[in-house]
C-alpha cells in the first residue's frame, strides 16, 4: 500500500462504514415490547461547585423486542466509544430473532443458541475492523526510524491515530430472553440482573442472577489461574487495560496482544473472553414481579454514594415505589435513574465520607420488565388501595461471600392479604451454576385492579383527602424512621429503608434524627 494514493484509504474507510451500518435498519420493523420501560442518564463529571458536565458521548446501549414466540432484552455498556455496544446490540438481535429460536427448543438448545450468538457477533465485529487493522499495520512499517519529522511522516501519524480510534473499544453485554414462559440470562462482563417476585408465603424476594466478571469473582480467578496467571496479582491489579471486566466483547488489543500486557503475558491462551455465563431457563409460570437489567454505571453510581453493601435492596425499593406512583413503565424507569443520579450528586456536594467517591459517574441505564404486574395508575397512593409490605432481599458483594437478608418496606399495590414468611430460595433450572431464584405463586390476579376502599369512594376523598392520607402515611414512616435513628445514635449508618424514606419526604438525616418532621398541614394545600 502506498500512502500517496489518498483515494484508497478513503475508499476502504467508506466500505467499512457501510459494512458497519448495513445491519442497522432491519430492527426498525421489530415491535418494541410494551411490558418494559427504559431509563437512562449520560455520564457526568462534577466541578468543585457541584456543577456537572458530560465528559464523553453516551456509550450505553439497549434493546427490547417482542416476537410471536419470545421476548428479548439487552443492556450494553461500551467503553472507548459506543461502536462496539451499538454493533453488538444490533447483531445480537439478528442472531437471535431471525428464526433461530422456536417454542420447540429445550433449555439446552436455548443455552447453545445464546452462546453461539455471542461468539458469532464478536467474530463479525472483528471482521469489520480487519481492513483497518491491516492498513494500520502497513502504515506502521512506513514510519521512519528515529525522530525525523516530515510532512509525509505527520500524515501517516495522523492517519494511524484515526485508525486506532476506529478499531479500539469494547463492550459488556447482559441479555434476557423469555421463551416458553421461561427466563434465560446471558451475561458478559459487569452489568447486573435482578429478579423480584412474590413468593407463595407472601414475601417479595429479590435474587441477583449471576455475578460480575471481575477479579473479585473467585470463579473468574480460578478460570484465569488455570490459564497460568497469578490470581493474587490479578486481584491486586484490579483493572486490566483500564477495565474491571474479565469478559468483554471487542477490545482487540487485549484479545490479540495480551502477551504484551504484563499481568496477562503468562497466559497459555486468550484470557479475556466473550463467552457468556448463561442461567436458566427459570419458569415464570404464576410469577408476579419484575426483572431489572442494569448497566455497570448505574450500579457504581449508587455504590459510590451509599457503599456497595445494599445496592440491590435500594434499587428494588426505588423501583417498587415508582411502580406504585407512575402511570407508565418508561416514567418509572427514568424516575429511578434520576433518583440515583440525584443521590450521587448530593453525596458529592455534601462533603461527607462518600463525597470523594462521587466526583463522577458513568452512563447509566435501567430496564424494567414487569411480569404479570398490574401497573398502578398515577393517582394510586399507599393509602388508595396500596399497602406497605416487607421484602426479604438476599445480597452478597465482593467483600463477603456470605448472604444476608435485610428487611425493607416496599410500597406494593394491595391485591389480597399477604403475610410475612421466611426467605426461601432454589436454583435456576439447567446445568449452568447460578445464584438461587425462588419459585413463586401469583398472589394477585393479572390485568385486574382492586376496587377502591369504601372509605375512598366519595368524591371528597379523591382529591384533598387522598393527599392528606398519603402525607399522613409518609409522616408516620418518617416518624418510625426517626425513632430508629435516634435509638441507634447519631453515629449509626443510615439504613436503605431510612434513606429511601428520607428522600421521599425530602428531609436531611440530621432533621430526622432530631424528630424535625414538617407539619402535615403545610403539605395539604392543593
Amino acid at each position: 500500500m502506498r500512502w500517496s494514493s489518498d483515494a484508497l484509504p478513503l475508499k476502504m474507510a467508506a466500505q467499512r462504514s457501510s459494512l458497519m451500518q448495513s445491519h442497522q435498519s432491519w430492527t426498525d420493523a421489530l415491535p418494541l415490547c410494551q411490558l418494559c420501560g427504559v431509563g437512562s442518564a449520560p455520564n457526568c463529571v462534577y466541578s468543585p461547585d457541584g456543577k456537572g458536565t458530560q465528559s464523553h458521548p453516551n456509550e450505553d446501549g439497549h434493546f427490547r423486542f417482542s416476537t410471536e414466540c419470545c421476548f428479548l432484552y439487552g443492556v450494553f455498556n461500551g467503553f472507548d466509544g459506543s461502536r462496539v455496544a451499538s454493533f453488538v446490540s444490533q447483531r445480537l438481535t439478528a442472531e437471535l430473532l431471525l428464526g433461530q429460536l422456536s417454542t420447540g427448543h429445550t433449555d439446552a438448545d436455548v443455552r447453545r443458541i445464546l452462546s453461539q450468538a455471542f461468539d458469532v457477533v464478536e467474530k463479525s465485529y472483528f471482521e469489520t475492523i480487519d481492513d483497518a487493522l491491516a492498513e494500520k499495520a502497513s502504515l506502521q512499517t512506513q514510519l521512519p526510524e528515529g525522530v525525523y519529522l516530515s510532512a509525509q511522516t505527520q500524515k501517516i501519524t495522523e492517519r494511524l491515530k484515526a485508525l486506532e480510534q476506529e478499531v479500539s473499544g469494547g463492550a459488556t453485554a447482559l441479555v434476557a430472553l423469555i421463551l416458553n414462559n421461561k427466563l434465560y440470562i446471558a451475561n458478559v462482563g459487569t452489568n447486573r440482573a435482578l429478579l423480584c417476585k412474590t413468593t407463595s408465603d407472601g414475601q417479595n424476594q429479590v435474587i441477583q442472577i449471576g455475578r460480575a466478571h471481575t477479579t473479585d469473582n473467585d470463579d473468574e480467578l480460578s478460570r484465569l489461574a488455570q490459564l497460568g496467571l497469578d490470581p493474587v496479582r490479578l486481584r491486586q491489579t484490579g483493572l486490566i487495560s483500564g477495565q474491571s471486566s474479565t469478559r468483554r466483547i471487542g477490545d482487540y488489543k487485549v484479545k490479540f496482544s495480551y502477551t504484551d500486557i504484563d499481568v496477562l503475558s503468562a497466559a497459555k491462551q486468550k484470557p479475556i473472553i466473550s463467552e457468556p455465563e448463561i442461567h436458566g431457563g427459570q419458569s415464570l409460570e404464576g410469577v408476579t414481579g419484575f426483572l431489572l437489567l442494569m448497566s455497570e454505571g448505574l450500579i457504581k453510581a449508587l455504590e459510590s454514594a451509599h457503599g456497595p453493601e445494599q445496592v440491590n435492596q435500594e434499587i428494588v425499593a426505588m423501583v417498587a415505589a415508582e411502580l406504585v406512583q407512575q402511570s407508565s413503565l418508561e416514567a418509572a424507569a427514568q424516575s429511578v435513574v434520576e433518583r440515583v443520579k440525584r443521590l450521587h450528586h448530593d453525596s458529592y456536594v455534601s462533603g461527607r465520607q462518600r463525597a470523594p467517591h462521587c466526583a463522577k459517574h458513568e452512563d447509566m441505564t435501567l430496564l424494567i420488565r414487569v411480569i404479570n404486574y398490574a401497573l398502578a395508575d398515577g393517582s394510586l397512593t399507599p393509602t388508595q388501595g396500596g399497602r406497605i409490605y416487607p421484602v426479604s432481599v438476599p445480597y452478597s458483594n465482593h467483600q463477603s461471600t456470605s448472604k444476608t437478608s435485610v428487611m425493607l418496606s416496599l410500597v406494593m399495590p394491595a391485591q389480597g392479604t399477604l403475610t410475612n414468611g421466611s426467605n426461601t430460595a432454589s436454583t435456576l433450572e439447567g446445568d449452568t451454576p447460578t445464584a438461587g431464584v425462588p419459585q413463586r405463586r401469583c398472589s394477585r390476579p393479572t390485568h385486574t385492579r382492586r376496587a377502591p376502599a369504601p372509605a375512598l369512594e366519595t368524591a371528597a376523598c379523591s382529591g384533598r383527602e387522598a393527599v392528606r392520607r398519603r402525607n399522613r402515611t409518609r409522616r408516620e414512616e418518617c416518624l418510625h424512621t426517626s425513632t430508629s435513628l435516634s435509638s441507634t445514635g447519631s453515629g449509626a449508618p443510615t439504613t436503605a429503608r431510612a434513606r429511601v424514606c428520607l428522600e421521599i419526604w425530602g428531609r436531611s438525616e440530621d432533621q430526622v434524627k432530631h424528630n424535625i418532621i414538617p407539619s402535615v398541614s403545610r403539605q395539604q394545600s392543593p
